[in-house]
């Protein structure tokens, strides 16, 4: 099932698609407009950014048992914590040295950290499987799974050349949200397997986006 969103402003017409009526997403290019152009290429920077170095292990592990603590009983926590020290001073050691190692052969790319994690760990994991080892018991903890059980998906590719794509969910009971901002438009196709009301979220898309207008021009939100 592949619902579709699109609200725009055209010179002429109403809205394409079951959404609402169209509201204009800017009116002019001034500081308070909500959205605004700029004539410097969307990749221009790029070799100029800085590089971003690869995590400390210890510093990933701490965030992950952070993201995990607010979801687990003190008993289930305990057992995730003890998975994380024995990964951290085991195999996990061993794994991120591999992977410093391979980083630094590609200098073309840059991991991003910030208060992530899912990428370190999961790219730790991928190096498991590739060198054949084992897959440690942090992979095989049930909190771990549930963690990275992504109900809600999203992407967007914003390009004059692309109007709206989208893609299928990563999980059974979970929605896939492909969704583009243009200069005048805005839009997003939400996609489920059966089981999942698609439409029904996408009227809970289009209302959250209908409350933003209301913030943004100073209107009171509807209930």
């Amino acid at each position: 099932m592949v619902p579709r969103l699109l609200l725009r402003a055209w010179p002429r017409g109403p809205a394409v698609g079951p959404g609402a009526p169209s509201r204009p997403l800017s009116a002019g290019s001034g500081p308070g407009q909500y959205l605004q152009r700029s004539i410097v290429p969307t990749m221009h920077y790029q070799d100029s950014l800085p590089r971003l170095p690869i995590p400390k292990l210890e510093d990933t592990i701490r965030r992950y048992l952070s993201a995990q603590k607010p979801l687990l009983d003190d008993g289930q926590f305990r057992k995730t914590e003890q998975f994380c020290k024995n990964f951290e001073n085991g195999i996990g050691k061993e794994l991120h040295e591999q992977l410093v190692a391979q980083d630094k052969q590609n200098k073309h790319t840059s991991y991003i950290s910030g208060q992530g994690f899912d990428r370190h760990l999961f790219a730790l994991r991928h190096l498991a499987a590739a060198k054949g080892i084992i897959l440690p018991e942090l992979y095989l903890d049930p909190a771990y799974g549930q963690i990275n059980h992504n109900v809600l998906s999203t992407s967007t590719l914003s390009s004059p050349a692309v109007n709206l794509g989208g893609f299928a969910p990563v999980v059974s009971d979970g929605f896939g949200v492909g969704y583009a901002v243009h200069g005048n438009w805005i839009g997003c196709n939400v996609s489920s397997y059966p089981g999942r009301n698609a439409r029904e979220f996408l009227q809970c898309v289009e209302k959250a986006l209908e409350d933003m207008f209301d913030a943004l021009e100073g209107k009171s939100i509807k209930s």
